[in-house]
């Protein structure tokens, strides 16, 4: 059977056919070179370093949930991005941050975003948070060839469940192991020290106000710590990406937002160097 061009607009059949609500199906059908995990790396020479970014936290409160990251990229121990975006929006109610190789996390993320919108416009509504959550378990799980070479992508993705009417978090794995997490989740080289300093921050049910401020501080720590994590930058003007999404949907604090909080965090440092301390209960 031929196929006449000037009736399908020049494209083939198979771009006119709703056979699937998957974008990753259809892509792995009609064109699987593009895939990331399909493609083949030519031999490394010498030391090979790949720009990598690092930290991001995702946390819920009271309205919904947080999703965060510092501007940072390093390329060995080199710094090279200040200003990088580690938090995107995925679809109207939900958010994704990235850790680790910054070229391949950027290119899952338009991924997942292709993936869900896709869905929506086959299936006429979009996927249920869970939903959402698996479609990129299996994108990180594709890519583990590429993290057993050493460009690991390991994000953390979050969103407003409106069925349950919550904010919920998830955390992930190189193997694309997912976990829910109560609370918050940190992910990436600083990750260590954010989680520490969340743990005597964190409140369930935390006002906006409130659980940004707890971020900026994790953040601060974070950048005290780790050298791969950039702290608020005051010289720059350089402060961390923060979104919420609430059942309103996503929205990215204003950087002027942003810099008020991180003004009033570095001022208080000056005072008490290793942040606030947890209220004695």
């Amino acid at each position: 059977m031929t196929f006449d061009a000037q009736k399908t607009g020049g494209l083939p059949p198979a771009f006119l056919a709703a056979e699937t609500s998957s974008f990753l199906d259809f892509l792995k059908a009609q064109a699987p070179q593009l895939l990331p995990a399909k493609r083949q790396l030519p031999a490394a020479r010498g030391d090979f370093e790949a720009p990598h970014g690092t930290t991001v936290i995702a946390a819920t409160y009271a309205d919904g949930v947080l999703v965060a990251g510092d501007r940072r990229v390093t390329m060995g121990n080199l710094i090279a991005h200040r200003e990088y975006e580690k938090v995107f929006p995925a679809d109207e109610h939900s958010a994704i941050a990235i850790a680790g190789t910054a070229g391949l996390a950027v290119e899952l993320v338009k991924l997942l975003q292709l993936e869900l919108e896709h869905y929506e416009k086959i299936e006429g509504t979009a996927l249920s948070l869970d939903g959402k959550a698996n479609r990129l378990t299996k994108m990180v799980r594709d890519n583990l060839s590429m993290a057993m070479q050493g460009m690991a992508v390991v994000p953390l993705f979050a969103g407003y469940d409106v069925h349950k009417g919550v904010g919920r978090v998830f955390s992930y794995d190189v193997t694309g192991n997912r976990t829910e997490e109560r609370g918050f989740a940190t992910t990436g080289s600083g990750s260590v020290h954010a989680r520490g300093s969340l743990k005597k921050l964190y409140r369930e049910g935390m006002p906006e106000r409130d659980i940004v401020t707890a971020v900026v501080q994790a953040l601060y720590d974070a950048a005290d710590e780790d050298s791969a994590t950039g702290g608020p930058d005051l010289t720059r003007r350089l402060f961390p990406l923060i979104a919420l999404i609430t059942e309103d949907g996503y929205r990215r604090l204003d950087q002027d937002e942003v810099a008020a909080v991180a003004q009033a965090v570095v001022e208080g440092r000056h005072s008490a160097p290793d942040g606030p301390q947890a209220p004695v209960l």
